[in-house]
């Protein structure tokens, strides 16, 4: 099969296509004829070596995936050659999905939304699973509450924005001037300039906090909740800023995806309903994943898909 392997950590140039062998699914496992990868910030993190969560290299990058099921491990159950399928599994470790296959466990994985195609599918997991488990899991999201989310034009907050309006909340969210058009057109109530001014002279009475960006946006974040509001936090909160929410009675969660089957199975059903649509910014073909992590870096609108 043809992979995307970088053997030393760097920039976007280490990722080069080489031919690997086939891998096998062992006892629970199928293997996945990838169509295509969703790229996430992480995937550049670990080729750069700022989050060596694979180790040394060699390695081939990649958690969110859209394909075809190929062949089934021993013992594997719910699933047939053919199926279509998605999903992000074994994060944190390597799931191995810049690749033309990838053998997966069969209960991280589910059926792909029947409504788009493979490029779109692809680039839903991870950011999805990130904002559902966000709000809903962590943030325990309520209809009605007031909930803010910040870089709500990026991969996780262009996802997390409509799920938080499809269970009913009011959502205030922060972008760049040149993606508050977008950030509308997704149902936010407010949106808020972030380049004009801190958001916090602006916006109040919050009941949940996603935050995505880093910095001091987790300590500014928390002059916006109301006690007994909850800040989830996808970075690491400061101990400042941890003591200050304990005295105004706010819950502080600092999370990390898991791969969650009940979950695509939700964002697949959001999907199909028409309430969650995955904006795609560009894809690439295996290739030019290094071209695909440059234009990353670019912080473009939405997601970057590569195409086996």
């Amino acid at each position: 099969m043809r992979a995307v392997v970088q053997n030393s950590v760097g920039g976007p140039d280490v990722l080069v296509i080489a031919n690997r062998p086939d891998p096998i699914p062992q006892a629970g496992e199928v293997l996945v004829r990838i169509k295509a990868a969703g790229i996430n910030p992480v995937d550049g993190a670990v080729r750069g070596g700022h989050y060596p969560l694979l180790g040394e290299p060699p390695f081939i990058l990649g958690w969110d995936f859209s394909g075809t099921v190929e062949a089934l491990g021993s013992g594997t159950t719910g699933l047939k050659i053919g199926d279509a399928v998605f999903g992000m599994p074994r994060f944190p470790k390597q799931a191995a999905a810049y690749a033309e296959l990838a053998a997966v466990p069969a209960d991280e994985i589910a059926p792909k939304p029947e409504g788009i195609d493979h490029v779109h599918a692809a680039a839903l997991p991870l950011a999805g699973l990130t904002a559902w488990q966000g709000l809903v899991r962590h943030g325990g999201l309520k209809q009605g509450q007031r909930v803010l989310i910040h870089a709500a034009a990026g991969g996780v907050g262009h996802l997390a924005l409509q799920i938080a309006k499809a269970r009913g909340a009011y959502v205030i969210a922060t972008a760049s001037p040149q993606k508050l058009d977008f950030v509308r057109s997704l149902g936010a109530d407010e949106v808020v300039d972030y380049t004009k001014g801190d958001f916090v002279d602006s916006i109040g009475n919050i009941d949940l906090v996603l935050e995505t960006v880093g910095g001091d946006h987790a300590q500014r974040s928390l002059k916006v909740l109301k006690p007994g509001g909850v800040l989830v936090s996808l970075l690491n909160v400061g101990d400042a800023a941890k003591e200050e929410a304990k005295t105004r009675g706010i819950r502080v969660e600092r999370m990390s995806v898991v791969p969650d089957r009940d979950g695509l199975v939700e964002l697949a059903r959001l999907v199909d309903a028409k309430e969650l649509a995955i904006h795609v910014a560009k894809a690439f073909p295996l290739e030019q994943a290094g071209a695909a992590h440059a234009f990353l870096g670019t912080r473009p609108i939405g997601k970057v898909v590569l195409t086996a």
